[in-house]
């Protein structure tokens, strides 16, 4: 499970970071193109950035699918639970564990109907514009992370089954830090 846990939070920092990278390059590519420095200018040119912006794009979808789902594992996910807090402890835990297994059974129609659908157009010659990638392959981050998020909501609600504890997250907490100020004190 941990190998997941990692997997996970390393394509959604990845995918952040190449994002960002990206978007920087293109700007830098596009000022610099105006510099009136001629042979500057002439190689800038020559170089095609257009496709710049169509992936950042797909990257952010892959990065908010995978995102969500680790939402749902960190208790970083945004849920509505002002009512089922005031409930007595037996309705309040019902109602977390319906609340759960219908976000995960809405995530697990959402991706076999993206599963459907991504499989309906691998079988046909449609290409994105400027990339020119198979779209099947952008619209593939669909099922599988709805498909990780059923899986994460699943995991959720059979955590708080067992132990009747929720993810829960601290704000102020940052991950790494007091391995840091440990070894600093040492």
């Amino acid at each position: 499970m941990r190998v997941l846990d990692r997997l996970e939070e390393w394509l959604i920092a990845f995918l952040m970071g190449a994002a960002t990278l990206v978007v920087f390059v293109a700007v830098l590519h596009r000022y610099a193109s105006g510099i009136e420095i001629h042979w500057l200018q002439d190689e800038l040119i020559k170089l095609n950035t257009s496709w710049a912006q169509e992936l950042c794009i797909y990257m952010f979808v892959w990065m908010a699918k995978f995102g969500a789902a680790y939402g749902v594992r960190t208790g970083i996910h945004v849920g509505v639970d002002v009512a089922i807090n005031q409930m007595n402890t037996p309705w309040h835990n019902k109602f977390i564990v319906f609340g759960l297994l219908a976000g995960a059974l809405f995530t697990g129609i959402i991706g076999t109907l993206g599963a459907g659908f991504v499989y309906g157009l691998s079988g046909t010659d449609t290409h994105s514009p400027d990339m020119e990638v198979p779209m099947w392959i952008v619209y593939l981050a669909v099922p599988l992370g709805s498909y990780l998020m059923c899986f994460r909501f699943l995991q959720v609600a059979w955590t708080f089954v067992k132990t009747g504890a929720l993810p829960k997250h601290d704000h102020g907490h940052v991950e790494g830090l007091e391995e840091e100020t440990a070894g600093a004190k040492a």
